[in-house]
């Protein structure tokens, strides 16, 4: 998964954001149900990031309903 800044995410449009934020809640779900099978974490440094960007969409996503 690409590292999505703010600047990235405020040029797409609003569809967009949303089947991305899907896309990012997906695989951070799959991340941490793969380490918890395993019941160690793979790669904790990609499931911190994706948790963030998470958070970076939907912050961007409540500013543009704000602004309508």
């Amino acid at each position: 998964m690409v590292i999505l800044r703010s600047k990235e995410i405020r040029e797409m449009g609003m569809e967009e954001i949303q089947k991305k934020l899907v896309e990012l809640q997906a695989e951070y779900a799959s991340n941490i149900s793969k380490s918890a099978a395993a019941g160690i974490y793979e790669n904790p440094g990609k499931i911190k990031e994706l948790k963030r960007t998470i958070a970076r969409v939907k912050t961007i996503i409540n500013e543009k309903n704000k602004e309508n």
